[in-house]
């Protein structure tokens, strides 16, 4: 084989293995999400479990001799032109008691545009503790233009929470829905 038929049928290759590689990184960006969601659900990872709300809240104790002290923050991130804040920055509950909250979300731009939120406890170790029984964060959230929402969070956190944790901050990070799953794709 002359050199120039080599050259052409490795540059083929490689071009064949490029075109792989990216296909199969942008499959990987907008299989990511999902998968996030099989693995929470699968493993009970950010109160999400593979359970119904009936099956979570069955058998729940409020243990009444403690409280903890819940915190609540949210941000937006950078793409989604929303507001998005918690009506009540904290409260008091007992462990195994179920309350209700909610944020508020309002779209600034001038199209409806599809946001996800990313939750996150902190101590981390009591997010296997904090149990959502309805949540915004189970799925997209979309705003029509100067839409304003209310986004109500129904938890429980377990009796089983360790007792030196006296405060749980539940934070949510709003990403625009179609730029996450575009930087999830660059990512790779």
């Amino acid at each position: 084989m002359s050199t120039d038929k080599k050259n052409t049928s490795d540059n083929k290759r490689l071009a064949l293995n490029l075109i792989i590689v990216v296909a199969a990184g942008l499959a990987f960006g907008f299989a990511i999400a999902p998968l996030y969601d099989a693995v929470c659900k699968a493993f009970g990872l950010n109160g999400r479990g593979d359970t119904t709300a009936t099956e979570l809240t069955a058998g729940i104790k409020v243990d009444k001799s403690r409280t903890i002290k819940v915190t609540f923050t949210g941000t937006t991130m950078p793409g989604l032109n929303w507001e998005f804040e918690p009506n009540q920055t904290s409260m008091t509950v007992h462990p195994g008691e179920i309350t209700l909250t909610s944020y508020t979300a309002k779209n600034n731009g001038k199209e409806p545009i599809a946001g996800t939120a990313v939750p996150s406890t902190v101590p981390e170790v009591a997010a296997k503790y904090f149990k959502k029984v309805e949540c915004f964060c189970f799925t997209n959230q979309t705003l029509q233009a100067g839409e304003e929402k209310e986004m109500p969070v129904r938890y429980f956190i377990s009796s089983d929470l360790p007792k030196e944790i006296h405060s749980v901050t539940l934070a949510y990070s709003f990403f625009n829905a179609e730029d996450r799953a575009d930087k999830l794709a660059e990512e790779d």
